[in-house]
C-alpha cells in the first residue's frame, strides 16, 4: 500500500452485514494471561495486527513458545515463574501502551534486566504513572525522564501493595493487577471505573479475586501466587473497530448495518449511549454471555436529525478511544455539543483532543476550547467541497480511520497519509471499507 489513500467521492447507501476483527485489548491480555498459565492455551478469532503481534513476539523473546494454527494461536504457558531470560532482552511494545504498561507488570519478578522500548509516539507517553506502583512491589525501575525505554529487574521478594487509581486508566490497573498474580498475600487496589477486561479474564481462569463496586470506584482484592491452568478463548469483535462503522452509518443516507458478534462490555460501551442520546437508534441483537463479557450484533441505521449533546463526563472512560468519530457526528448534529474533562485523550498515542479540534477547525466546524473542555457548533447540512491532506498525525491509527470516515460521510477531495498505520489496530479495515461501497485509492 501506498503511504497514502485517496477518497474523492463520498459513499453511496448500503444494508450489509459485517465482522469487525478481534478486540485489542482482550487479546493482548489473552496473550499475556496465557504466557502465564500453565499447559497449551488456544485463542481463536486474536486479532492479527501490529500490537497483538508485537505482544506474541515479546513473550517468545521471555521464553514462552506460541504457534498459529488455521483457526487458532497456541500458546505454551509456564507459569508464574515461567519467563526466562538468559541476558538483557529488548521487547519492542510499538505503538502499544496496553503491551508495554501491562507486561511491566508481568515482570516484577523478572530474573534478569528486560528493556522496553516502542515507536516514537509512544515513547512520548508518561510512564511513570505505572512505574511507581510496579516499584512498590519490590521490582527496581528506571526510565528516561518517565518515559522510555524503561528497565526494569525483578525481585525475588515481592510485597502486596495498596494502590489507588484516580485516572480511569484500565492499563495503570491491569498492570498492577497482573503483578499482584506473583506477589504472596493480597493485593488490594482502589481504582476509579475504565474497563474490566482483567478482572472478567481473572474470574474465567479461576484466580482468587474479590471486586465490590462503590459509585465512581471498584474495591479489587487479589490473592497472588496462585497458579492457574491453560484456557481457551474466543475473542470476540472490538467496539472500537466497530464504532467507526456505526459513525459511517449513521451519517450516511438510506443506509443501514448489521455488526455481527461485538463485545458490548458495559465498560466499552459509551460511544452508543452517547450517540444513542443524539437521536441515533443503535440496537442491541442476539446478545449473550461468554466468559464475563457480553457479545451481541448491532444494528445501525442512518439518521437525518442529529441533536447535540451536553455529553456527561461519566461516560468519557467508556469512550475514550472512540471519541474522535463522536466529534465527527457532533460536527454534523443540530446545536452545541460540550464534552469536559478530556485531558485524557492528549495521552493516547498522539495528543487526539488537540488534533480534533485542528481537524474540525480545518473542515469549517467551529470549535471553543476551554482547557480540557471542548463546544462543537454542529452543521447539519456540512458539505465538503474543498481538497484536505491529512498528515503529521504521529501515525495514529484511529486519527488516519477518523479521516476516512469524514471523507466518505462529508465529501470533499482528501490524501490522507500513514494509510498503513490502520494495522495497528485494524488490519482489515480498508477492506471493510470496500465491501460497504467505499471507493478508496
Amino acid at each position: 500500500m501506498k503511504n497514502y489513500i485517496k477518497i474523492h467521492n463520498k459513499i453511496k447507501k448500503f444494508n450489509k452485514k459485517i465482522k469487525v476483527s478481534g478486540d485489542k485489548s482482550i487479546s493482548i491480555r489473552c496473550v499475556l494471561l496465557a504466557s502465564q498459565a500453565v499447559g497449551k492455551s488456544k485463542i481463536y478469532n486474536l486479532l492479527e495486527s501490529e500490537d497483538v503481534m508485537n505482544a506474541l513476539n515479546s513473550i517468545k523473546k521471555l521464553g514462552i513458545s506460541f504457534k498459529k494454527y488455521k483457526n487458532y494461536y497456541e500458546i505454551n504457558g509456564l507459569g508464574l515463574n515461567g519467563f526466562k531470560t538468559n541476558k538483557l532482552q529488548t521487547l519492542n511494545a510499538g505503538n502499544s501502551g496496553t503491551l508495554a504498561r501491562l507486561i511491566l507488570g508481568l515482570l516484577v519478578n523478572s530474573n534478569k534486566l528486560v528493556k522496553i522500548v516502542g515507536d516514537k509516539s509512544l515513547s512520548k507517553r508518561d510512564f511513570s504513572r505505572i512505574t511507581e506502583p510496579l516499584k512498590l512491589f519490590g521490582a527496581q525501575i528506571t526510565s528516561n525522564k518517565k518515559k522510555l525505554p524503561v528497565r526494569i529487574i525483578g525481585s525475588n521478594f515481592l510485597r502486596p501493595v495498596n494502590y489507588k487509581e484516580n485516572l480511569g486508566s484500565a492499563q495503570c490497573k491491569s498492570a498492577v493487577m497482573l503483578a499482584a498474580l506473583k506477589t504472596p498475600g493480597v493485593t488490594k487496589i482502589k481504582a476509579k471505573k475504565s474497563r474490566n477486561h482483567t478482572e472478567l479474564l481473572f474470574k474465567s481462569l479461576g484466580v482468587p479475586i474479590k471486586i465490590f463496586s462503590k459509585l465512581d470506584y471498584d474495591y479489587i482484592e487479589i490473592k497472588g501466587q496462585y497458579n492457574f491452568n491453560s484456557f481457551n478463548y474466543q475473542v470476540p469483535g472490538d467496539i472500537s473497530s466497530c464504532s467507526f462503522f456505526l459513525v459511517l452509518t449513521l451519517l450516511s443516507k438510506n443506509s443501514s448495518l448489521l455488526i455481527q458478534n461485538v463485545n458490548v462490555n458495559d465498560s466499552r460501551t459509551g460511544i452508543i449511549k452517547i450517540l444513542n442520546k443524539m437521536n441515533a437508534k443503535i440496537l442491541f441483537k442476539n446478545k449473550k454471555k461468554y466468559k464475563g463479557e457480553i457479545i451481541s450484533d448491532i444494528l445501525v441505521k442512518s439518521r437525518k436529525n442529529l441533536f447535540a449533546i451536553n455529553c456527561p463526563d461519566r461516560l468519557n472512560s467508556s469512550a475514550i478511544d472512540e471519541f474522535l468519530v463522536i466529534f465527527l457526528v457532533a460536527a454534523k448534529a443540530k446545536g452545541i455539543s460540550t464534552f469536559r474533562n478530556l485531558g485524557e485523550l492528549n495521552k493516547k498515542e498522539s495528543p487526539r483532543l488537540d488534533i480534533a479540534v485542528k481537524f474540525l477547525k480545518k473542515i469549517g466546524v467551529k470549535v471553543i476550547r476551554a482547557g480540557d473542555d471542548i463546544k462543537i457548533h454542529g452543521v447539519p447540512d456540512i458539505e465538503l467541497k474543498s481538497k484536505y491532506v491529512i498528515k503529521n498525525f504521529s501515525k495514529d491509527h484511529r486519527v488516519l480511520m477518523m479521516s476516512c470516515i469524514a471523507a466518505l460521510t462529508f465529501g470533499g477531495e482528501w490524501k490522507i497519509y500513514d494509510a498503513k498505520s490502520s494495522n495497528t489496530s485494524f488490519p482489515n479495515f480498508f477492506e471493510l471499507i470496500k465491501k460497504l461501497g467505499g471507493k478508496v485509492n
